[in-house]
């Protein structure tokens, strides 16, 4: 998913960003361990907390905060680093109008 200079996600398409982000992350033990640690999980409850509201706005929070890790992340996936910010806009849309 290469997102161009669009400036609106889907939740979808945010969901799916930062869901690839997430799989990124776990290829990097040094950031993904400082990520758990901050998150207050394990390895083994990734999968499990990767299904709760909010997590993904997680991911994408802690990639905003590490530069390096968000140039990265989008120089190996083709994005934008905006879009990090983006989906994470998106994702947090959506969150307040489900309930």
């Amino acid at each position: 998913m290469n997102l161009g200079q669009r400036s609106r996600l889907s939740a979808e398409e945010a969901e799916t960003l930062a869901t690839d982000a997430l799989a990124y992350l776990a290829g990097d033990m040094e950031h993904l361990g400082r990520f758990l640690a901050l998150a207050g999980i394990g390895p083994a409850e990734l999968r499990d907390a990767a299904e709760e509201d909010g997590f993904l706005i997680g991911v994408l929070e802690f990639y905003m905060a590490h530069e390096a890790l968000l140039l990265a992340f989008c120089e190996a996936r083709g994005h934008r680093p905006t879009s990090i910010a983006i989906a994470r806009h998106a994702l947090d849309g959506t969150s307040r109008t489900d309930g």
